[in-house]
């Protein structure tokens, strides 16, 4: 549910089983919330019916090294399925394959590519209970300042990003540029346009399991944390989509004209995206990252080229025409995420829809709507989405958003170090 990986170590002599569909976990593990409880009194999935098995489907296209295991290892991401034989509606994986048979009934395939976006840090923050950028990018204790797209900075974390791009050659992960980002120890890493969805969140996926292996192997620690510094800058995971048919042809190409179907998908986003935010932003830390001013979007608007805005129109015309999602921190769920975006693009295509005004250097829209800074009103807008019960199916609706309501007040209950610093000495 959180994107953190739930799985099985078995010898290599045992492979076999795995393709028998004898590799068997819990279902309620693909339930479990940030802190592993199973929450059977919520979900209902768990000892209320004896925490039954469920059969973990591996998936071939997956299948790759673990480069850094012991020689020969390999890795492979699994569906979980009931013992039945059919697809368990708890898992994102097919949750997001239930979204893309929708497209494959209209004879369409979305083509999708990820950049990511994380943090290295000094692996002490277990002990000092804060974040400290890597040593090399600190002087007297202090950070040189932005690193955004420093070649200094990434030359000085050279030997880690290597070991990131080793792994991710060893894994045929599709892997080009890296660059470093505004924040200290905050880099990016773009994935290829595939067209496969499951296969681009699988990639994302897998490069945050390179990011926090390769930060291992040099004595670092890498995170995914949507805001880890309240000085710096957020880490976002940015979609880009665009939808090709049986000829392989890209249909949001507008060829000289109006780019009236991009703008109808762009339209479909911007009308799902309130409702979708519990999404793009699942956990109480994701809500600092929205910030007016900054990269990451405070409002529902769409603009051509524009970074500041949730929907950006890089292209619209060519193969190259697609539209990339700004909304998402670097915590989401990349198939939950992609379950999203391209079910809100359907909409797009399956209406004519108008995406308003368009956001420009020049101009903006007058009293746009917003994405929320608040935890709470994300998992009301996500239970209450006729959108969402369609998207993610009504018994995930109501476990994924009652599960993150607890997660909510549990927040909103806990007494910060912003409290005691700010309101102890003066109330």
């Amino acid at each position: 549910m959180n994107g953190d990986l739930r799985g099985k170590m078995i010898p290599l002599s045992a492979e076999d089983k795995l393709w028998k569909g004898q590799v068997r976990l819990p279902s309620s593990t693909q339930s479990l919330d940030i802190w592993g409880d199973d929450n059977d009194d919520i979900t209902g999935i768990s000892l209320t019916l004896g925490d039954p098995d469920g059969v973990c489907v591996a998936d071939r296209r997956s299948l790759t090294a673990l480069p850094w295991g012991p020689d020969g290892s390999k890795q492979v991401l699994a569906s979980m399925h009931r013992l039945t034989g059919e697809p368990h509606f708890i898992c994102p994986r097919g949750i997001l394959a239930a979204v893309l048979q929708r497209y494959a009934a209209r004879g369409l395939t979305p083509v999708v590519a990820t950049e990511l976006e994380f943090y290295v840090m000094e692996p002490d923050f277990r002990a000092t209970g804060r974040p400290m950028p890597p040593k090399a990018l600190v002087m007297n204790g202090e950070v040189e300042g932005f690193q955004l797209y420093d070649m200094r900075a990434t030359a000085a974390m050279e030997d880690y990003l290597e070991t990131i791009r080793r792994y991710c050659d060893a894994m045929a992960l599709p892997a080009d540029a890296t660059t470093a980002e505004f924040g200290p120890g905050q880099f990016e890493v773009n994935l290829l346009h595939r067209p496969d969805a499951m296969a681009a969140a699988d990639d994302c996926i897998y490069l945050k399991r390179v990011a926090d292996f390769a930060a291992r192997r040099h004595g670092l620690k890498a995170t995914c944390m949507a805001k880890p510094y309240t000085e710096h800058a957020g880490s976002g995971l940015h979609v880009h989509a665009s939808i090709i048919d049986s000829d392989g042809r890209n249909i949001l190409d507008s060829r000289g004209g109006d780019p009236t179907r991009l703008k109808s998908v762009t339209a479909g986003l911007l009308k799902t995206m309130q409702e979708a935010q519990l999404i793009f932003a699942p956990f109480a830390n994701s809500y600092r990252r929205f910030q007016p001013g900054s990269f990451a979007p405070d409002k529902v608007d769409w603009g051509f080229g524009h970074r500041g805005t949730a929907v950006r129109i890089p292209e619209s015309e060519g193969p190259g025409a697609r539209v990339e999602h700004r909304v998402a921190g670097a915590d989401a769920n990349p198939h939950l995420l992609l379950a999203a975006i391209l079910g809100g693009m359907l909409l797009g295509l399956d209406e004519d829809l108008d995406p308003g005004p368009v956001t420009a250097p020049e101009s903006a829209p007058m009293a746009p709507d917003l994405l929320t800074h608040d935890f709470l009103t994300a998992v009301d807008r996500f239970r209450s989405s006729p959108f969402i019960s369609e998207t993610f199916g009504a018994d995930y609706q109501r476990i994924y958003g009652d599960t993150k309501r607890k997660e909510a007040i549990t927040a909103l209950r806990s007494v910060s170090s912003f409290d005691y610093q700010t309101y102890l000495p003066r109330i």
